[in-house]
């Protein structure tokens, strides 16, 4: 029977040859031991680890001095943006007092002369005194002794003094002659 048992185990595998030692040796290590190896093992890991920790801080300080510094440029930006609309706005505005102020001065408002005045007070007293407050301005060129420019200035002296009183018609039976007329209040 002993012969059985050692057939079975060593059918098992070959035999190892003599003067080979075994592929893998048994080590038998306590855990203090175990532990410095890994600590050793992990150790430039760690160190690694802590250097990146390191970096990633630095540039989180980085980041935040760019965040303060952008922010920094566009309240100047914005300053100056404005400070900018405020300059273009006072250009803007003085173009045009000095426009408007060019307008008067190439095209002035010619206020009606002291004479122009007397002329068209005489012919409104003219009117008012005719039965029909009407006179032709063949008529009223004679009775004030103008030519019909300097009449047509006082009339229009007249009717820019008092607008919606006078107006001008054709005279009945002529087409080219006109007249003046007061007209009702």
């Amino acid at each position: 029977m002993d012969k059985l048992a050692d057939a079975r185990i060593n059918s098992f595998g070959p035999e190892p040859e003599a003067g080979v030692p075994p592929e893998d040796p048994i080590f038998v290590l306590t855990s203090s031991q175990l532990r410095q190896i890994v600590s050793e093992a992990i150790q430039p890991l760690q160190d690694h680890i802590e250097s990146l920790e390191t970096t990633v801080a630095s540039q989180g300080e980085k980041i935040a001095a760019l965040e303060a510094t952008l922010a920094a440029t566009k309240e100047l930006i914005e300053a100056k943006r404005q400070e900018n609309i405020r300059e273009f706005n006072g250009i803007y505005f003085s173009l045009g007092k000095h426009r408007d102020r060019l307008d008067e001065l190439s095209s002035p408002k010619k206020e009606p002369g002291g004479i122009e005045t007397a002329r068209a007070e005489k012919i409104r007293r003219y009117l008012l005194n005719r039965p029909d407050h009407r006179a032709t301005y063949e008529t009223l060129k004679g009775f004030l002794g103008i030519d019909k420019d300097l009449l047509n200035s006082a009339i229009k002296t007249l009717m820019a003094s008092s607008p919606g009183r006078y107006g001008i018609v054709g005279v009945p039976g002529d087409k080219r002659k006109r007249a003046l007329i007061m007209l009702p209040k």
